[in-house]
Protein backbone atom coordinates (compact mmCIF):
# COMPACT_ATOMS: atom_id res chain seq x y z
CA UNK A 1 0.00 0.00 0.00
CA UNK A 2 3.29 2.34 0.15
CA UNK A 3 2.14 3.08 -3.23
CA UNK A 4 -0.89 4.79 -2.90
CA UNK A 5 0.37 7.40 -0.48
CA UNK A 6 2.25 9.50 -2.79
CA UNK A 7 -0.56 8.88 -5.25
CA UNK A 8 -3.18 10.02 -2.63
CA UNK A 9 -1.73 12.42 -0.25
CA UNK A 10 -3.43 12.69 2.89
CA UNK A 11 -4.77 8.86 2.15
CA UNK A 12 -6.71 7.08 4.91
CA UNK A 13 -6.51 3.62 4.61
CA UNK A 14 -8.87 1.65 7.06
CA UNK A 15 -9.69 -2.67 7.00
CA UNK A 16 -12.72 -3.59 9.27
CA UNK A 17 -13.57 -7.19 9.95
CA UNK A 18 -17.40 -6.61 8.67
CA UNK A 19 -19.48 -3.48 7.38
CA UNK A 20 -22.73 -3.34 5.44
CA UNK A 21 -20.96 -1.77 2.25
CA UNK A 22 -17.81 -0.21 2.15
CA UNK A 23 -19.64 2.10 -0.79
CA UNK A 24 -22.47 2.72 1.65
CA UNK A 25 -20.43 3.74 4.40
CA UNK A 26 -17.92 6.14 2.59
CA UNK A 27 -20.73 8.02 0.85
CA UNK A 28 -22.55 8.75 4.20
CA UNK A 29 -18.71 9.96 5.22
CA UNK A 30 -18.83 12.29 2.48
CA UNK A 31 -22.12 13.18 3.12
CA UNK A 32 -21.62 14.25 6.44
CA UNK A 33 -18.69 16.12 5.03
CA UNK A 34 -20.87 18.02 3.61
CA UNK A 35 -23.25 19.36 5.49
CA UNK A 36 -26.40 16.40 4.52
CA UNK A 37 -28.17 16.59 8.17
CA UNK A 38 -30.64 13.90 6.08
CA UNK A 39 -28.84 10.87 7.50
CA UNK A 40 -29.90 9.57 10.46
CA UNK A 41 -29.93 6.60 12.42
CA UNK A 42 -26.80 5.13 10.57
CA UNK A 43 -23.75 3.61 11.99
CA UNK A 44 -20.75 4.34 10.74
CA UNK A 45 -17.26 2.84 10.91
CA UNK A 46 -13.83 3.48 10.44
CA UNK A 47 -11.35 6.32 12.07
CA UNK A 48 -12.10 9.54 9.81
CA UNK A 49 -16.02 10.33 9.98
CA UNK A 50 -17.23 13.27 9.14
CA UNK A 51 -14.10 14.51 6.12
CA UNK A 52 -13.64 14.16 2.57
CA UNK A 53 -10.27 13.14 2.14
CA UNK A 54 -9.22 10.14 0.35
CA UNK A 55 -10.17 6.86 1.83
CA UNK A 56 -9.03 3.08 1.05
CA UNK A 57 -11.64 1.19 3.13
CA UNK A 58 -11.57 -2.44 3.01
CA UNK A 59 -14.06 -4.97 4.62
CA UNK A 60 -13.03 -8.76 5.21
CA UNK A 61 -16.79 -9.08 4.77
CA UNK A 62 -20.19 -7.13 3.39
CA UNK A 63 -23.44 -8.22 5.14
CA UNK A 64 -24.98 -6.06 2.64
CA UNK A 65 -22.75 -5.55 -0.09
CA UNK A 66 -23.98 -4.07 -2.89
CA UNK A 67 -23.78 -4.52 -7.33
CA UNK A 68 -25.18 -3.02 -9.56
CA UNK A 69 -28.83 -2.60 -10.81
CA UNK A 70 -29.62 -2.73 -7.11
CA UNK A 71 -28.27 -6.47 -7.35
CA UNK A 72 -26.55 -8.18 -4.28
CA UNK A 73 -22.70 -8.54 -3.95
CA UNK A 74 -22.21 -12.25 -1.95
CA UNK A 75 -18.38 -11.86 -0.08
CA UNK A 76 -16.96 -14.33 2.87
CA UNK A 77 -14.02 -13.68 4.84
CA UNK A 78 -11.28 -14.99 3.53
CA UNK A 79 -13.16 -15.61 0.15
CA UNK A 80 -13.94 -12.12 -1.02
CA UNK A 81 -11.82 -8.68 -1.38
CA UNK A 82 -14.07 -6.08 -0.74
CA UNK A 83 -12.68 -2.70 -0.95
CA UNK A 84 -13.77 0.96 -2.14
CA UNK A 85 -11.38 4.02 -2.52
CA UNK A 86 -13.06 7.69 -2.48
CA UNK A 87 -11.48 10.11 -4.16
CA UNK A 88 -12.33 13.89 -5.27
CA UNK A 89 -12.37 13.93 -8.93
CA UNK A 90 -13.62 15.92 -11.51
CA UNK A 91 -13.55 14.74 -15.09
CA UNK A 92 -14.20 16.61 -18.41
CA UNK A 93 -17.16 13.46 -18.41
CA UNK A 94 -17.91 10.65 -16.21
CA UNK A 95 -18.88 8.34 -19.26
CA UNK A 96 -16.81 5.38 -19.30
CA UNK A 97 -14.79 5.35 -15.81
CA UNK A 98 -16.26 1.89 -15.11
CA UNK A 99 -14.29 0.63 -18.41
CA UNK A 100 -11.20 2.43 -17.62
CA UNK A 101 -11.41 0.64 -13.85
CA UNK A 102 -12.45 -2.62 -15.21
CA UNK A 103 -9.41 -2.50 -17.49
CA UNK A 104 -6.55 -1.51 -14.36
CA UNK A 105 -7.51 -4.27 -12.46
CA UNK A 106 -7.38 -6.84 -15.47
CA UNK A 107 -4.21 -5.92 -16.21
CA UNK A 108 -2.58 -5.85 -12.83
CA UNK A 109 -4.05 -9.03 -12.33
CA UNK A 110 -3.34 -10.79 -15.86
CA UNK A 111 -0.71 -8.36 -17.31
CA UNK A 112 -0.64 -8.51 -21.11
CA UNK A 113 1.93 -10.65 -23.01
CA UNK A 114 2.21 -10.06 -26.46
CA UNK A 115 0.88 -13.33 -28.84
CA UNK A 116 -0.91 -14.92 -25.60
CA UNK A 117 -4.72 -14.39 -24.81
CA UNK A 118 -5.78 -12.90 -22.19
CA UNK A 119 -6.94 -14.62 -19.02
CA UNK A 120 -9.30 -11.60 -17.66
CA UNK A 121 -11.83 -10.06 -20.21
CA UNK A 122 -13.98 -7.67 -19.54
CA UNK A 123 -18.36 -7.68 -19.95
CA UNK A 124 -19.66 -3.97 -20.46
CA UNK A 125 -20.28 -2.26 -18.68
CA UNK A 126 -18.87 -3.36 -15.05
CA UNK A 127 -17.77 -6.92 -14.67
CA UNK A 128 -14.91 -9.06 -15.12
CA UNK A 129 -14.68 -12.57 -16.46
CA UNK A 130 -12.27 -15.44 -16.21
CA UNK A 131 -12.40 -16.52 -19.89
CA UNK A 132 -12.88 -19.74 -20.97
CA UNK A 133 -13.64 -21.76 -24.15
CA UNK A 134 -16.31 -22.86 -24.68
CA UNK A 135 -18.70 -20.39 -23.35
CA UNK A 136 -17.67 -16.39 -22.45
CA UNK A 137 -16.70 -17.10 -19.29
CA UNK A 138 -17.38 -16.69 -15.63
CA UNK A 139 -17.75 -13.50 -13.30
CA UNK A 140 -14.84 -12.95 -11.32
CA UNK A 141 -15.50 -9.35 -10.11
CA UNK A 142 -17.46 -6.48 -10.27
CA UNK A 143 -17.39 -2.59 -10.32
CA UNK A 144 -20.12 -0.21 -8.62
CA UNK A 145 -19.40 3.71 -8.84
CA UNK A 146 -21.22 6.13 -6.94
CA UNK A 147 -20.91 9.90 -6.84
CA UNK A 148 -21.59 12.75 -4.11
CA UNK A 149 -21.23 16.07 -4.20
CA UNK A 150 -18.91 17.86 -1.06
CA UNK A 151 -18.61 21.24 -1.16
CA UNK A 152 -17.57 22.54 -4.31
CA UNK A 153 -16.42 19.56 -5.28
CA UNK A 154 -17.48 15.94 -6.09
CA UNK A 155 -16.06 12.87 -4.72
CA UNK A 156 -16.49 9.10 -6.71
CA UNK A 157 -16.53 6.51 -4.96
CA UNK A 158 -15.29 3.27 -6.53
CA UNK A 159 -16.41 -0.24 -4.53
CA UNK A 160 -14.62 -3.22 -6.05
CA UNK A 161 -15.64 -6.83 -5.33
CA UNK A 162 -12.84 -9.59 -6.33
CA UNK A 163 -13.89 -13.60 -5.95
CA UNK A 164 -10.48 -14.99 -4.02
CA UNK A 165 -11.56 -18.38 -2.91
CA UNK A 166 -14.18 -20.79 -4.32
CA UNK A 167 -17.88 -19.95 -2.43
CA UNK A 168 -21.17 -22.01 -2.95
CA UNK A 169 -23.44 -19.86 -4.35
CA UNK A 170 -25.74 -21.14 -6.93
CA UNK A 171 -28.01 -19.45 -9.61
CA UNK A 172 -25.85 -17.41 -10.41
CA UNK A 173 -26.21 -15.41 -13.79
CA UNK A 174 -22.83 -15.45 -15.23
CA UNK A 175 -21.14 -17.84 -13.28
CA UNK A 176 -18.81 -17.90 -10.39
CA UNK A 177 -14.98 -17.64 -10.36
CA UNK A 178 -12.27 -16.91 -8.56
CA UNK A 179 -8.82 -16.13 -8.48
CA UNK A 180 -7.55 -19.31 -6.79
CA UNK A 181 -8.68 -21.05 -10.23
CA UNK A 182 -5.84 -19.44 -11.89
CA UNK A 183 -3.00 -17.31 -9.37
CA UNK A 184 -3.48 -19.78 -6.57
CA UNK A 185 -0.69 -17.61 -5.18
CA UNK A 186 -2.76 -14.66 -4.53
CA UNK A 187 -4.70 -14.49 -0.89
CA UNK A 188 -6.72 -11.13 -0.86
CA UNK A 189 -4.15 -8.63 0.22
CA UNK A 190 -1.96 -9.42 -1.59
CA UNK A 191 -4.64 -9.05 -4.45
CA UNK A 192 -5.48 -5.48 -2.93
CA UNK A 193 -1.34 -4.56 -3.37
CA UNK A 194 -1.54 -5.27 -6.82
CA UNK A 195 -5.30 -3.90 -7.53
CA UNK A 196 -5.47 -0.98 -5.62
CA UNK A 197 -2.69 1.35 -7.03
CA UNK A 198 -3.70 0.63 -10.30
CA UNK A 199 -6.76 1.53 -9.76
CA UNK A 200 -6.13 5.19 -8.21
CA UNK A 201 -3.55 5.54 -11.35
CA UNK A 202 -5.70 4.61 -14.22
CA UNK A 203 -8.85 6.92 -12.67
CA UNK A 204 -6.25 9.89 -12.18
CA UNK A 205 -5.45 9.08 -15.81
CA UNK A 206 -9.11 8.87 -16.60
CA UNK A 207 -9.66 12.78 -15.01
CA UNK A 208 -6.79 13.66 -17.32
CA UNK A 209 -7.65 12.40 -20.76
CA UNK A 210 -11.33 10.40 -20.95
CA UNK A 211 -11.58 7.38 -22.22
CA UNK A 212 -10.13 7.70 -24.81
CA UNK A 213 -6.33 6.26 -23.57
CA UNK A 214 -7.93 2.78 -22.59
CA UNK A 215 -10.18 2.32 -25.73
CA UNK A 216 -7.22 -0.47 -26.87
CA UNK A 217 -6.61 -1.91 -23.80
CA UNK A 218 -10.13 -2.35 -23.75
CA UNK A 219 -10.52 -3.91 -27.45
CA UNK A 220 -8.08 -7.03 -26.15
CA UNK A 221 -10.19 -7.95 -23.13
CA UNK A 222 -13.61 -7.32 -24.99
CA UNK A 223 -15.61 -10.07 -23.95
CA UNK A 224 -18.52 -9.34 -25.88
CA UNK A 225 -17.06 -8.30 -29.36
CA UNK A 226 -18.64 -10.24 -31.86
CA UNK A 227 -21.42 -12.04 -30.11
CA UNK A 228 -24.96 -12.28 -30.40
CA UNK A 229 -26.60 -9.96 -28.09
CA UNK A 230 -30.21 -8.82 -26.21
CA UNK A 231 -30.65 -5.37 -25.48
CA UNK A 232 -33.33 -2.94 -24.11
CA UNK A 233 -33.41 -0.78 -27.29
CA UNK A 234 -36.23 -0.81 -29.68
CA UNK A 235 -34.13 -0.32 -32.59
CA UNK A 236 -31.84 -3.06 -31.70
CA UNK A 237 -33.54 -5.70 -29.55
CA UNK A 238 -30.95 -8.14 -31.28
CA UNK A 239 -27.66 -7.54 -32.64
CA UNK A 240 -23.81 -8.12 -32.81
CA UNK A 241 -21.72 -6.58 -30.06
CA UNK A 242 -19.63 -4.01 -31.89
CA UNK A 243 -17.35 -2.14 -29.48
CA UNK A 244 -17.38 0.39 -27.62
CA UNK A 245 -16.92 4.61 -27.95
CA UNK A 246 -14.95 7.40 -26.35
CA UNK A 247 -18.18 7.99 -24.04
CA UNK A 248 -18.25 4.00 -22.97
CA UNK A 249 -21.59 3.34 -24.71
CA UNK A 250 -21.79 -0.36 -25.89
CA UNK A 251 -21.86 -0.32 -30.02
CA UNK A 252 -24.85 -3.03 -31.14
CA UNK A 253 -24.36 -4.04 -34.80
CA UNK A 254 -27.89 -5.03 -36.75
CA UNK A 255 -28.93 -5.19 -40.22
CA UNK A 256 -30.40 -1.67 -39.79
CA UNK A 257 -27.21 0.08 -38.91
CA UNK A 258 -24.87 0.42 -35.40
CA UNK A 259 -26.70 1.53 -32.34
CA UNK A 260 -25.17 3.07 -29.32
CA UNK A 261 -26.54 1.42 -26.36
CA UNK A 262 -25.49 3.54 -22.86
CA UNK A 263 -26.78 1.63 -19.88
CA UNK A 264 -29.04 -1.62 -19.43
CA UNK A 265 -28.78 -5.40 -19.53
CA UNK A 266 -27.40 -7.00 -22.12
CA UNK A 267 -27.86 -11.11 -22.77
CA UNK A 268 -26.53 -13.45 -24.77
CA UNK A 269 -28.82 -14.15 -28.02
CA UNK A 270 -29.64 -17.65 -28.64
CA UNK A 271 -28.90 -19.09 -31.98
CA UNK A 272 -30.83 -21.51 -34.06
CA UNK A 273 -30.54 -24.89 -32.47
CA UNK A 274 -29.24 -23.26 -29.04
CA UNK A 275 -31.30 -24.59 -26.23
CA UNK A 276 -31.32 -21.73 -23.85
CA UNK A 277 -28.48 -18.80 -24.00
CA UNK A 278 -24.84 -20.05 -23.14
CA UNK A 279 -24.82 -17.03 -20.77
CA UNK A 280 -27.43 -15.13 -19.19
CA UNK A 281 -27.59 -11.33 -18.38
CA UNK A 282 -25.65 -9.39 -15.44
CA UNK A 283 -24.72 -5.80 -15.56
Amino acid sequence: MLRLQPLLPGLAIEVVARTDSTNTQLLERARRAGGDSSIQGSTPQGRRQGDAQPCLLVAEQQTRGRGSQGRIWHSAAGASLTFSVAMPLAPPSWSGLSLAVGLAIADALDPPVAGRPPDLGLKWPNDLLLLERPGLGRKLGGILIETVAVGHRRMAIIGIGLNVRPLALRDLDWGYACLEERWPELDAPAALAKVAPAVVEAVQRFEVGGLGPFLAGYARRDALAGHDVTTPLAEAAAGVADGIDEEGALWIRTPGGRHRLVSGQVGLRCKPGDSEPTEKASC
